[in-house]
């Protein structure tokens, strides 16, 4: 590790989220602000801030649900606001005093519902 990076020496690298509608989830991943890597009929991989990657994982038999990530950006009310003139259908934003954030949540083509955090990064380099 470089002495002068001042990032945590650890990130997550890996998230995964199984779909039975690869070519939807694909443009939704795109249309939220992921950077595509790779695009596959089985598998496909994008990028986030940090380096993380979500790994798209074609099922045909899937459980919706809750994903087993959550997401967060910098300001809740503009991407609230985008995701809502996309038609994606953003849930109102709450508040989580408790934790000191806001939240909404979206549900992606294949049924799971992903939670939106407001950030909460400390300021220094991530």
């Amino acid at each position: 590790m470089n002495q002068n990076d001042q990032r945590p020496s650890v990130c997550v690298a890996h998230v995964v989220l199984q779909t039975d509608r690869m070519d939807d989830s694909i443009q939704f991943m795109r249309v939220i602000g992921m950077r595509p890597i790779f695009d596959g009929p089985e598998v496909s991989v994008y990028e986030m801030r940090g380096g993380t990657h979500l790994i798209l994982m074609r099922k045909n038999n899937i459980v919706a649900g809750d994903a087993s990530f959550d997401l967060m950006v910098d300001d809740l009310h503009a991407t609230h606001q985008r995701f809502t003139s996309l038609g994606l259908s953003p849930s109102p934003i709450e508040a989580r005093p408790a934790i000191d954030h806001e939240v909404f949540t979206v549900r992606e083509p294949a049924g799971h519902v992903i939670t939106f955090f407001s950030s909460h990064a400390s300021g220094k380099p991530t």
